[in-house]
C-alpha cells in the first residue's frame, strides 16, 4: 500500500505530555517509525507513523487523547542539494499542493525519506511514480498490513 496512516495528536504544551505518550505506546510494545511534533501555541500536534495503528489508537483512547488518522506518503530521496525541488517540481505542475512534510533520514545512508501530506493523495501517488519516485510501503516500515 502506497498510503501510510499516519496518527495526529493534539497534546498541550505542559512537562511530561511527549513522555507520557511515548512511554504508554513503548510500554506497548508499540515502535514509533516517524515523529514530528510542531508548537500551535497552547497544544502540540504530535504526528506519528507507528508499528501498529489500531493499538495506538486504542490506547491514545484510553489516555483521553483523540487522534486522528490520515493518509501520508513516504518518499524515498537522494540526500543531495536540489533533490526534493526535483520531486515537488512535478506536483506542482500537477496542482498538487503539499499540506506538510517532514524528513527523516535512517532507512538508507544515501538517502533520505520524506513524509508528505498532499491535497489529492491519489493525484499525488500517480504523478511521483510516474516521475520516477520511489514510494515505501507499510512493510518498508515495519507498520502492520491490517491498518488500512
Amino acid at each position: 500500500m502506497k498510503k501510510l496512516k499516519q496518527i495526529t495528536i493534539s497534546i498541550e504544551n505542559s512537562p511530561g505530555r511527549l513522555y507520557e505518550v511515548t512511554k504508554a505506546l513503548g510500554d506497548a510494545g508499540i515502535n514509533m517509525r516517524a515523529l514530528n511534533l510542531v508548537d500551535t501555541g497552547m497544544f502540540g500536534q504530535l504526528r506519528l507513523l507507528v508499528s501498529d495503528v489500531s493499538k495506538t489508537r486504542q490506547i491514545l483512547m484510553e489516555l483521553m487523547m483523540p487522534a486522528r488518522v490520515v493518509d501520508v506518503v513516504a518518499v524515498e530521496i537522494e540526500d543531495t542539494p536540489g533533490s526534493l525541488s526535483r520531486v515537488l517540481k512535478p506536483l506542482l505542475d500537477g496542482g498538487v499542493n503539499v499540506l506538510y512534510t517532514y524528513a527523516f533520514v535512517g532507512l538508507s545512508a544515501k538517502n533520505a525519506v520524506m513524509i508528505f501530506r498532499f491535497s489529492d493523495t491519489d493525484k499525488a501517488i500517480e504523478i511521483l511514480e510516474k516521475t520516477g519516485n520511489k514510494l515505501l510501503d507499510s512493510k518498508r516500515f515495519g507498520i502492520l498490513e491490517s491498518q488500512s
